[in-house]
């Protein structure tokens, strides 16, 4: 018995077959819609066509009104492509470029951390490749639930070697990043993963089909029934207690298909052998054939046949959903298909036509000679639903601001304030996370002149000039939950500040933003306020936004997690023997605070370690303040007037001055004025703490910038001594920071030695 293919003509004359569009994803009016462009019912192919690319992970129908801001922010000469290609482009000088973008793999890593975690860094590499660059180097931002908590037991060591065994397997370094804990992350882990890659300016490419007669080839991994429907369908949907509403198979990772599919890209680039390109990750071909003809000027037709297969039992709808990783699309003119398959059998790299570029506005798809999908593209693509979701400050807003963490009983002696320090830096959030980055590989290929522990990471771009860039992840949800639009400018602050410190300047923007249900109306305004201070944030720092990603329904049941905008900031460097490390190295060095210390501990760590305590509200914005300082410490750097800076974020000055003396094992000598627990503990921003050989000069130059100034002390000795305190022995510092992680999730085989970054002291890394 052989199964009846739903063909267009079928379709035609069976109006009233019952079709799955719920099952699928659709909303009633969305399927009603769907008939009405097409004129009849779709075909089975193209209702699934439609669910995966309407879905909300791949339309953004929820969110496109309000990402309208970013397009509207005034002109960057930097940009070379901008928002609405697979990833942004800046040009950063000497002709090179670089593109960079952040995106999630929450759900999937859920289901299944390992391949969650690997498919989402192969997915985002495959996005910097599309635009020509060779991809250079890797981050990731990951957040799960109480770190005593079984479920991270389960999570968090899968997600972990899924991001370190796909990118290390690609040899790609992994330079910074996040690891935080949060109880609303239970059951909703974030997985954010970034790459950046490097090209000349001419190399860029655009995923778009022109020219009437070329051909599509699909080339990479045969397709599998792996992924079907997965990204596009895991994330939009709310997860509950038992799981994910809908459990398809998670995407599975061939990273050394990727390593050989990345050269095979670059080489068909350098011989010119492709006019469009455009990688295959949620919603399969689905989304690369539809988005190719949709960017061009013409039609394409698909002889669905063609695709190479591992499973011989897929429908045609199967084929068209499949998320099956390390796949490309590309537009090859039919004088340079020889020469292209050429370049993918060198690397043994399987590859077939699969179709040709048409005259007209249509994308039909054939099945063995029957018509199965003919719709407008740009309906598939690009003309999904927008929805204005109704929005609703939440209820509990107002108490939980007034709620303030000043209240909260501080330490009352020496010993205790001491202790609280302790607490804070030997926290899951605080402590050192070298359980992680020593099994990622930070610095293969050679270029990498900073990465973890340090505030960005920095990459070298040229050998001849030391042209290079850094990159900064950050995403504080806390104070995101209280003020939205503060905590995405203040997200936004830190990431620029990190780059900042490590002597950049910060030049463009990415963002990664993780909400709850778009359907519910509290949830909507939290994500309306943080792009509306995105937007206005990166207006007044003159920043443009290059592109990101957006991750909705991020929720166990009816639970939110809090609204977390990750933003990842680029800065360039001209000369990267100028960049400044976060470390302490040498005694006999002037500590110097710049920026102004208030009492701000609103969603501090302080009140959230110590208390469990979330409340009042996060620190004042001031960016001006900001871009003041960034532009000191650039200058600074160039100047070569300062040893060190780190900023100051999470923890405040008693987490920046722990990881800036263990970093190299060289203490200090500290007096703070005012209120030494608010001088230890406040979160305020536009701050970092620097060191210097010549304080004057660095006074001098901070008075003309208009950076208030601070001197701390001298650094020196195996201790910690603030006056009025107890030594802390950076021994006994040390041993509790180290300890934290290893004792919650064991030690892994590959974790030997000292912990990551940690250097003796009077020796210099020679990166």
């Amino acid at each position: 018995m052989t199964t009846r293919v739903d063909t267009v003509e079928l379709a035609g004359r069976t109006p009233d077959d019952a079709q799955p569009y719920a099952e699928l994803g659709l909303k009633a009016d969305e399927y009603a819609r769907i008939r009405e462009i097409l004129g009849r019912r779709p075909t089975t192919a193209e209702l699934a066509m439609y669910s995966v690319m309407w879905s909300e992970h791949c339309s953004y129908k929820s969110s496109k009104v309000h990402l309208r801001r970013f397009g509207d922010l005034p002109p960057s000469e930097a940009v070379l492509v901008g928002i609405g290609e697979n990833a942004g482009v800046v040009d950063v000088g000497d002709g090179y470029a670089v593109t960079f973008k952040v995106e999630s793999h929450n759900h999937p890593s859920y289901v299944e951390p390992y391949q969650g975690a690997a498919t989402g860094v192969g997915g985002i590499v495959r996005d910097i490749l599309t635009m020509g660059a060779r991809p250079v180097a890797v981050m990731d931002s990951l957040r799960f639930g109480r770190a005593d908590a079984p479920d991270t037991a389960r999570l968090l060591p899968g997600v972990v070697a899924g991001v370190g065994g796909y990118g290390n397997c690609l040899g790609l370094p992994n330079i910074g990043g996040e690891l935080l804990f949060d109880d609303c992350y239970a059951g909703n882990p974030l997985v954010n993963a970034l790459c950046v890659g490097v090209m000349r300016h001419e190399d860029v490419h655009l995923a778009k089909a022109e020219g009437v007669g070329n051909k599509v080839v699909l080339f990479g991994a045969r397709t599998g029934g792996d992924g079907i429907g997965g990204v596009s369908v895991l994330a939009s949907e709310t997860f509950d207690e038992t799981g994910p509403a809908k459990r398809p198979a998670v995407q599975v990772g061939d990273p050394f298909m990727e390593k050989l599919l990345i050269e095979a890209c670059l080489e068909l680039f350098a011989a010119d052998l492709v006019t469009g390109i455009q990688d295959l990750g949620g919603a399969g071909l689905s989304c690369a054939t539809s988005e190719l003809a949709s960017a061009g000027a013409g039609g394409m037709h698909v002889d669905l046949e063609r695709v190479p297969l591992r499973d011989s039992t897929l429908t045609p709808a199967e084929i068209l959903m499949s998320e099956s990783q390390e796949r490309m699309c590309a537009i090859v003119e039919p004088a340079k298909v020889d020469a292209f398959l050429a370049v993918c059998r060198k690397w043994d790299v399987l590859a077939a036509v699969i179709g040709e570029v048409t005259d007209g506005e249509r994308l039909t798809v054939d099945w063995h000679g029957e018509r199965i999908v003919d719709v407008p593209p740009r309906t598939v693509a690009h003309e999904g639903p927008v929805y204005e979701r109704p929005m609703a400050r939440p209820a509990d807003l107002d108490g939980l601001q007034a709620d303030d963490a000043a209240r909260l009983p501080r330490p009352s002696t020496p010993a205790e304030l001491q202790a609280h320090w302790l607490a804070v830096v030997a926290s899951p959030d605080g402590a050192d996370k070298s359980w992680v980055t020593e099994q990622y590989d930070r610095y293969v290929r050679g270029n990498t002149v900073l990465a973890q522990p340090e505030d960005a990471g920095v990459i070298r771009i040229d050998e001849e000039s030391h042209r290079g860039i850094a990159l900064a992840l950050d995403g504080n949800a806390r104070f995101a939950r209280l003020d939205p639009y503060a905590g995405a400018q203040l997200n936004l602050a830190e990431a620029y500040r990190n780059v900042a410190v490590s002597g950049a300047t910060p030049l463009a923007v990415t963002n990664c933003l993780n909400f709850g249900s778009p359907e519910n109306p509290e949830v909507m305004w939290q994500f309306a306020e943080a792009v509306r201070g995105l937007a206005d944030g990166c207006r007044e720092l003159g920043l443009p936004v290059t592109g990101g990603n957006v991750s909705l329904y991020n929720q166990t049941g009816d639970v939110a997690i809090n609204p977390t905008p990750v933003i990842g900031v680029l800065g360039v460097h001209d000369d990267v023997r100028r960049r400044v490390p976060a470390g302490w190295r040498a005694a006999r060095e002037t500590v110097l605070l710049f920026g102004t210390t208030r009492e701000e501990l609103g969603g501090s760590a302080w009140a959230s370690v110590v208390h469990g305590h979330l409340g009042g509200r996060p620190p004042v914005v001031d960016l001006a303040a900001e871009r003041a300082l960034g532009e000191l410490l650039a200058a600074l750097s160039r100047e070569g007037r300062v040893t060190s800076a780190h900023d100051l974020a999470d923890g405040g000055l008693a987490q920046a001055v722990t990881e800036s003396a263990l970093r190299y094992g060289v203490g200090a000598r500290l007096t703070v004025d005012g209120d030494a627990f608010v001088a230890l503990f406040s979160e305020s921003a536009a701050r970092a703490v620097v060191t210097t050989t010549d304080p004057d000069a660095v006074r001098a130059a901070a008075e003309r910038a208009g950076v208030p100034v601070t001197a701390l002390g001298t650094t020196g000795g195996e201790s910690l001594a603030v006056d009025g305190l107890p030594e802390l022995p950076l021994a006994e510092v040390r041993a509790v920071w180290e300890a934290t992680l290893p004792a919650l999730f064991g030690h892994p085989e590959d974790l030997t030695g000292r912990a990551a970054g940690v250097v003796p002291a009077g020796t210099v890394p020679t990166s």
